[in-house]
């Protein structure tokens, strides 16, 4: 594996909004990391969707069950979940502690380990090595075992940030659901080609810094 390259901080706990959509807004920009014995593999995260307290697509919304009992973590753990029966997914826990929601990560845009990436994506263009929530659980290696994972602890598998400039955010309807489908609850970096979805869903605008989403 190539040699890390990246001068990464770790993301605390405090750093990170607690609040769902700010948090689907504020991890643009930020990087996925796992570290493992030979090297690391980290991708930009340039694409999320917000799943809300009250949202009726939120795994959380029937209530605390066996299967999504990570989403009610305090902020900051991961929620895996398989979708598919075939697909493990990465979410990020956005509420306080015993409140039920999260943030899917649905892309990266690879940026260290991306040989690592490839050996277990080996048809994958480097574009789609990360592209849509399935793909870049496969690239990074993430399965159940890391469901519930503290993402705040700059090891293993976390969140971190160069603490460059403010990364720009566009905003249009999640995709992938059944309902409430409307909603304008995805995010992405307008013009990274890293990003999932149909090209015509990522019309939307860039929203100015600190503004919120529309009004869902």
């Amino acid at each position: 594996m190539t040699k890390t390259t990246l001068s990464l901080v770790p993301l605390h706990r405090n750093d990170l909004p607690i609040d769902t959509v700010d948090l689907a807004r504020f991890l643009l920009g930020k990087y996925l990391v796992r570290d493992l014995a030979e090297g690391r593999v980290a991708g930009r995260i340039v694409e999320t969707e917000a799943y809300p307290v009250g949202d009726s697509t939120n795994h959380a919304y029937p209530g605390r069950r066996a299967y999504n009992g990570s989403m009610f973590l305090e902020h900051g753990h991961a929620y895996v979940r398989l979708t598919y029966g075939i697909y493990n997914v990465i979410n990020v826990v956005s509420e306080p502690d015993g409140t039920g929601a999260a943030v899917l990560i649905r892309a990266l845009e690879p940026v260290e380990g991306i040989e690592w990436m490839q050996a277990r994506r080996p048809d994958a263009k480097l574009r789609d090595l990360a592209r849509g929530p399935g793909r870049l659980a496969l690239a990074l290696g993430i399965d159940l075992s890391f469901d519930g994972a503290d993402l705040c602890t700059g090891r293993g598998l976390w969140l971190g940030a160069t603490g460059k400039a403010r990364t720009p955010v566009a905003v249009t309807t999640r995709i992938g659901i059944a309902r409430e489908m409307h909603r304008l609850l995805r995010f992405y970096v307008p013009g990274s080609p890293f990003v999932s979805g149909p090209r015509k869903l990522l019309s939307a605008e860039a929203l100015p810094p600190g503004e919120g989403a529309p009004s869902t």
